[in-house]
């Protein structure tokens, strides 16, 4: 049986994949926006089987995103590859909800993936998605979109390219725009590619929502004019708002060991039934693409749209072994799957070894804070699953919390938690915040100042989500009606955000006292949901 890649081969938040070959080994890295730590590096053998390789920042040595604001920080890294040498490319995104994008385009080398990478140069600012292509002639350029802020001017310019001096480890020479983009306009995520006579520039236009698409140019000369596909766009689902994948663009192209081509890129999966709502958040999809007689690039199965599944190349099939769904916290670091929200995990705030067996967190500031959270969380990515903890805490006051949380960002989230106030004592109950706006599910708290651990269960199935807590991990009991599932979209409410959601255990202290939580295991189990495409 011919081998098949089942898409999305990166399921849930693991937006804007940059694809690359090196010998047999291929990878994928991903934007992780204000989750630390920062660019994720995927590997596989067969394009079919893939695992997380790595995490590239890990230290606010390398970049320091605190205090900035939710879907900013970290935007879609480039991975390339040149004579023994890894280059990776990636922007911190320190404003953008105004007319202005502060923006620090970074560049680090290293000759392991897994590091040590060389401290960051920064080397521009003028525009996001930066990517640096290798010439056959030995030069290196450097293309991004560029940001316009003027009035009366769009604000996707086109893309623009300068010549990188790896001598001096800074840009040189004149500033060259190279394309405008078609009518679609919002052209962005600049890649190009050099095939026989023609530089291909691949491109994503119509923004990252619905409209979202790849368009090709190409052209003799590495400075222009670049010719659009008059078939354009490659892929798009604009289309086709019912098809089972949403907003697919950002296309990245690699070229098999046997000379075929496959394109990875970005889309979401709906929740079946809501239209758009795509809680899971950006995924990674890989398709089969073919070159036409006169030079294009065309889908392998015909038409624009992404195919759920697509021929895999003919390569021995490299599996990797499942992680465990339990965390038993009896390791001596977190690793993969866990982040943290804009600093690295430290143990001034996050220990496995103070005591042994058990997760400590000390509350820090509340989950509006972009700045110091004690919260730990890994993506979602079933429509259907379990996330259960176990936690030992007492809290002397309303001030003080732990729990459960379902996050999307400072403005939307879902909070089991553990806290204390004057009717109850120690109580337990969902707190929530939706577009900004708090809320307590009041009527259903409960006093569990007798328990001496606290069971604490979200279960999500298809848009409704709900929370349970027992003393004992036995008998359950209903903290809420089903909550929406849905509110955790980027899209929910007109907000435009990148990320996708989270589960995850966290703490607070609000009178800064450093009160500590102890977790005794995380659990997450991804189920099968039949109303929609299942992995």
């Amino acid at each position: 049986m011919a081998p098949t890649i089942v898409n999305p081969v990166l399921t849930g938040f693991h937006p804007d994949p940059s694809f690359l070959r090196v010998g047999d080994d291929y990878y994928i890295a991903t934007s992780t926006f204000e989750w630390f730590p920062g660019v994720e590096i995927h590997h596989s053998r067969d394009l079919v089987h893939w695992h997380t390789l790595t995490r590239v920042l890990t230290e606010t040595s390398q970049v320091d995103l605190r205090g900035n604001g939710s879907s900013g920080s970290i935007w879609a890294p480039a991975l390339s590859y040149d004579n023994g040498l890894y280059y990776l490319l990636f922007t911190d995104v320190k404003s953008r909800s105004s007319v202005y994008k502060d923006l620090h385009n970074y560049l680090i080398t290293a000759t392991c993936l897994e590091g040590p990478w060389s401290p960051p140069v920064r080397l521009n600012g003028s525009g996001f998605d930066p990517f640096l292509f290798h010439d056959s002639d030995g030069r290196k350029w450097l293309l991004n979109m560029r940001w316009d802020f003027r009035q009366s001017h769009s604000s996707f310019s086109g893309i623009v390219m300068q010549e990188y001096d790896p001598e001096s480890g800074r840009l040189t020479g004149p500033i060259h725009e190279i394309y405008k983009g078609t009518p679609t306009g919002v052209t962005e995520g600049p890649q190009l590619y050099k095939r026989g006579d023609y530089y291909y520039l691949l491109v994503a236009e119509g923004g990252t929502g619905v409209n979202h698409m790849v368009t090709m140019a190409r052209s003799r000369s590495i400075f222009g004019p670049f010719e659009t596909d008059p078939d354009y766009p490659i892929m798009t689902t604009a289309h086709d708002l019912t098809y089972a994948f949403q907003q697919a663009g950002h296309g990245s192209l690699v070229e098999t060991q046997s000379g075929e081509w496959y394109m990875a890129h970005l889309c979401t999966r709906p929740i079946p039934g809501t239209g758009k709502l795509n809680p899971l958040g950006r995924e990674t999809a890989i398709q089969r693409c073919v070159w036409t007689e006169d030079g294009w690039l065309r889908l392998a199965q015909g038409g624009k749209l992404p195919a759920l599944r697509t021929a895999a190349p003919e390569l021995p099939p490299y599996p990797f072994e499942a992680l465990p769904e339990r965390d038993d916290f009896d390791g001596p670091v977190l690793g993969y799957p866990y982040q943290s929200l804009r600093v690295p995990f430290d143990e001034s705030w996050v220990s496995l070894r103070e005591r042994p067996g058990f997760l400590r967190l000390r509350g820090r500031e509340s989950l509006a804070s972009l700045f110091d959270q004690s919260l730990i969380g890994r993506p979602i990515q079933h429509f259907a699953c379990t996330v259960t903890t176990c936690l030992e805490f007492k809290p002397d006051s309303f001030m003080q919390m732990a729990g459960l949380v379902l996050y999307y960002d400072d403005k939307d989230y879902y909070y089991l938690r553990v806290t204390a106030d004057e009717l109850r004592g120690v109580a337990l109950g969902v707190v929530m915040c939706q577009a900004g706006k708090y809320g307590e599910i009041s009527s259903m708290q409960i006093s569990v100042k007798d328990w001496e651990r606290y069971y604490l269960k979200a279960e999500i199935s298809g848009r409704d989500i709900m929370f349970y807590a027992s003393p004992d991990g036995e008998a359950w009991t209903a903290m809420c009606t089903p909550l929406d599932f849905g509110t955790l979209s980027d899209e929910h409410g007109g907000k435009l955000g990148f990320t996708g959601s989270y589960a995850g255990i966290c703490a607070q202290d609000l009178d800064q006292q450093a009160k500590a939580a102890y977790f005794d295991y995380f659990e997450y189990t991804g189920l099968d949901f039949s109303g929609g495409h299942s992995l």
